[in-house]
């Protein structure tokens, strides 16, 4: 297999294990990562909030990390990766207003790559317009977001990932082991014991 090169799309209060796992584990099989933020640079970090499910309504949140970044955001062009990967938490509601970023999103659906999104990772899907006619899980909140940009949203248990095409969704960080291995599958990833 040969080593994928991924973007990873950050920003300040993306949910902590929503980019330090993915991270680790595609670093782990041997694929390269690049996790950005713009306005920052390599060596520049984000700070992460956990979000937990403990019986309320909806997820508590929590002072996470500070997570490095290792690529800068200026020197990012969709035509050197093989896939995208989007975190959650609340980053991805400030990242959308970023043109560069939608742009960035746009390119990586025109040209058929694999994007992974997890959780509120799905409103940068929305706001970028790629969603219309396509199914799409999300955290529940995001649903609606993801009805209003046309796209029909998959509601599925909290540790479930939902693929079609180039797209593998899910609804938060307990669909990790699904969501990942639904990616690698995508990426042509095989892991053998």
């Amino acid at each position: 297999m040969a080593a994928k090169k991924i973007l990873m799309l950050v920003g300040d209060y993306v949910e902590d294990y929503e980019v330090m796992v993915p991270f680790q584990a595609l670093l782990m099989v041997g694929h390269q990562v690049h996790a950005v933020c713009p306005d920052k640079t390599a060596g520049q970090t984000v700070r992460t909030a956990i979000h937990d499910f403990e019986g309320e309504q909806t997820y508590s949140e929590k002072p996470g990390h500070n997570f490095a970044l290792n690529f800068d955001f200026a020197q990012v062009k969709a035509d050197d990766y093989d896939a995208l990967l989007i975190p959650g938490g609340r980053a991805p509601e400030y990242l959308r207003l970023n043109a560069q970023v939608l742009a960035l999103v746009q390119a990586f659906d025109q040209a058929g790559k694999p994007i992974a999104a997890v959780c509120h990772g799905a409103q940068l899907l929305a706001a970028a317009g790629v969603l219309k006619g396509r199914e799409c899980s999300a955290y529940p909140a995001c649903g609606p977001e993801v009805m209003l940009a046309g796209g029909r949203y998959i509601d599925i248990a909290v540790d479930q990932a939902h693929v079609q095409g180039n797209l593998v969704t899910a609804p938060a960080w307990p669909a990790h082991p699904n969501w990942l291995a639904a990616f690698l599958s995508l990426l042509g990833t095989q892991i053998t014991l």
